[in-house]
């Protein structure tokens, strides 16, 4: 009843109208003294400054159990379990320069650990509480959405295999009426088809610019790229639109639907799909000064120590990503997934849908990572599996793991941008620590060199803009390298990383040296066409050398070449080489222009690059105003190369010999217009020619 009570409090504050200028703290309990313990396009050298001690927050008692343990299965010993995550988050914490973690491990229904660490806000000098102070859990909030969007098709309200466009108002409905409609099964397992898109919009740092959630869906449509059902491809706007189609149908705003049938339930009275922002009309209410003055900031790590940063507005995708908690909080929820939708004796969800939560819905091939109903589906130590789902936004990072074999559960939050490693590390090291010890000799299946040559090669990620300059960052970032080491492992490279596979007993089927994640290959005619990595986020489809990064970085490298010789050769040529024609002087001048107008876009890219370390001027500066110029320079000088390759004919009959270019004069003019005209041909594929539509 208190909890009722208390959870009807917190709905009211968060559904009326505008707060007051001032509220009174909230009361609070002190946990007992006891021991203490997004993201960037291109990855940054982390300074060795040392980090300053801040005193974490004790660990609260563990509640007496409600689950019977798992028989065959030895609960974790608390007092083990908290020094092995202490050394695990205090040595990543100094490595890896994070201000603040907080962490929660349940097993058969019981608290096994729950703590806090480091600082939640250096401006106020407040310490991470692990029951008060919330954290952004990003994607974890998907999950919310898939409680709410299953608990009405179990209602028969809505149709897993159902179109989409039944359930949404006409303006927010997927257009194409040439492709087969999206179903709501697509939406849960990432196959609708959609680009996908982030930049200038996923997120917001001005709570001014933060739109409804039909506002944003209709504003911000993707390209549907492919037939749905196929390849996965991560969507946050598939999250988002299935969220509003459960709102629609429901005729309720989704942040009071999912508090309303989830949260207050559950239980966790400071968990929420809301901002943290003034009170603006058109807009869901904002959070509850209560729980506002709780939240843990963001930091970015510099040379000159932690940065705290201006908070981040994703309540234009709630359902994607909106929501922030309490390790406290979290536990309950994740009691909740391993209670088979019940908790306290309340049913959230039905024990049909908990199944489908732990049943695969979608695999893109044997043996790779899929989706369980919106919930990833979790290779783990031991042969062993379980489902839930991380998260990242520019400075938090989370993870949630829920082992129903083990009947336990770990989840973990940092709120520092160097921060992305130790959320995927922790949970699978305590199943490995306590359950699935490593062996002492890896085992290893070399791949022998004609085995090699079918998997080798570079590969492009399907999770991308496919236009505009975001598509133009996309076939950057999203490039992979396979490669086979010299013991016949397979070496993964991507964004500025590489990590090691050994072939299994399956045919195309690897496994990571240091985890349980697997590598699966698609062949065609004996040659890897495509693969699926562990999360089953993208696929990754083989390109041809024409279309890779090697070309492009070539005839880039040859042309500021070709550019620069330009420009020094209107200074640098005698009297007797600037005799030429009319016509051959109007070419020198377009060639003059169009070496100009390459070499500024060079230098802003070049620029653009240089500040990209930033990833919240990346992405709140979008489109970068550096590249943007850079892609009107280079459309501009694109488009006269048809003009000087429409006059090299008239340049090489020329005039009279001495009033003409030499021959040396005229082929360097010719590789140069067939250089730039490649190079233009080039950029269009990469789709870097199109500066209005960043």
């Amino acid at each position: 009843m208190i909890g009722f009570l208390v959870s009807a409090t917190v709905a009211q504050a968060q559904e009326t109208a505008p707060p007051p200028q001032a509220a009174p703290p909230a009361q609070t309990s002190v946990a007992p003294e006891g021991p203490r313990p997004y993201t960037s396009l291109r990855r940054r050298p982390r300074p060795a400054t040392p980090r300053r001690a801040v005193a974490p927050r004790p660990a609260v008692a563990p509640v007496a159990p409600i689950a019977p343990p798992i028989p065959g299965v030895t609960p974790l010993p608390p007092a083990e379990l908290e020094a092995f995550v202490d050394g695990l988050i205090r040595r990543s914490m100094v490595e890896d320069h994070i201000a603040g973690v907080t962490i929660a491990v349940v097993q058969n229904g019981q608290v096994v650990l729950k703590k806090g660490y480091g600082v939640a806000s250096l401006k106020e000098r407040r310490a991470v509480d692990p029951d008060r102070t919330l954290f952004r859990i990003a994607s974890i909030s998907k999950t919310f959405t898939w409680i709410a969007l299953m608990n009405q098709i179990e209602a028969g309200r809505m149709r897993l295999d159902g179109p989409v466009n039944l359930y949404l108002p006409e303006p927010l409905q997927v257009r194409g009426k040439d492709m087969a409609p999206v179903l709501l099964r697509h939406l849960m397992t990432h196959t609708p088809g959609f680009e996908d898109r982030a930049m200038g919009q996923l997120f917001e740092q001005d709570w001014k610019h933060v739109r409804p959630l039909n506002e944003y869906l209709r504003q911000e449509r993707p390209r549907r790229v492919r037939e749905p059902g196929g390849l996965p491809t991560y969507s946050n706007y598939g999250v988002a639109l299935a969220g509003a189609a459960v709102a629609n149908v429901t005729g309720k705003p989704f942040e009071q639907l999912v508090a309303e049938e989830i949260i207050f339930p559950a239980g966790m009275t400071h968990t929420t799909f809301r901002d943290a922002r003034p009170w603006r009309d058109g807009l869901p209410a904002p959070m509850a000064p209560a729980l506002a003055a709780d939240r843990s900031a963001g930091f970015r790590w510099t040379q000159l120590g932690w940065r705290e940063q201006p908070p981040e507005m994703t309540g234009q995708v709630a359902p994607a990503g909106g929501a922030s908690s309490t390790a406290a909080d979290m536990s309950r929820y994740m009691m909740l997934l391993l209670g088979n939708g019940t908790i306290d004796g309340k049913t959230i969800y039905s024990p049909r849908t908990a199944q489908a939560f732990r049943t695969p819905m979608y695999q893109p091939a044997p043996e790779a990572a899929g989706w369980n109903a919106g919930f990833q589906d979790i290779a783990l130590p031991g042969g062993r599996r379980g489902y839930g789902h991380n998260g990242a936004t520019l400075w938090f990072f989370s993870n949630m793991v829920v082992v129903p074999d083990l009947g336990l559960g770990v989840f973990i939050a940092v709120n520092t941008d160097t921060g992305a490693d130790l959320p995927s590390v922790v949970p699978t090291a305590i199943i490995e620590r306590f359950y699935a010890p490593a062996p002492a000799v890896p085992v290893t299946r070399p791949l022998s060199p004609e085995a090699a040559r079918i998997y080798e090669g570079d590969y492009l990620g399907t999770r991308r803009a496919y236009g505009g300059l975001e598509g133009f960052i996309g076939r950057i970032t999203q490039r992979a390298e396979v490669r086979v080491t010299p013991d016949g492992q397979l070496a993964l490279l991507t964004d500025g990383r590489s990590t090691l596979w050994n072939a299994t007993e399956k045919p195309g089927v690897f496994q990571a040296s240091d985890s349980a994640k697997t590598l699966v290959f698609e062949t065609v005619g004996g040659r890897g066409v495509r693969f699926y990595p562990s999360p089953g986020f993208s696929a990754f489809e083989r390109i041809s050398f024409p279309m890779g990064a090697g070309l492009l970085i070539w005839i880039v490298a040859l042309s500021a070449f070709a550019a620069v010789a330009t420009l020094a050769g209107v200074f640098m040529r005698d009297r007797r080489e600037t005799r030429q024609t009319p016509t051959q002087t109007r070419a020198n001048l377009l060639q003059t222009t169009q070496a100009t107008l390459w070499l500024i876009a060079l230098c802003c890219v070049g620029v653009f690059a240089a500040k990209s370390d930033d990833i919240a001027w990346v992405f709140y500066g979008w489109p970068s105003g550096w590249l943007v110029t850079a892609s009107a320079c280079a459309l501009v000088a694109s488009a006269l190369t048809a003009v000087t390759l429409i006059m090299a004919p008239v340049v090489w009959r020329g005039g009279r010999r001495v009033d003409s270019w030499t021959t040396l004069r005229k082929l360097a003019f010719t590789y140069t217009a067939l250089l730039y005209a490649v190079l233009g041909l080039l950029l269009a594929y990469w789709n870097f020619l199109l500066p209005v539509k960043g």
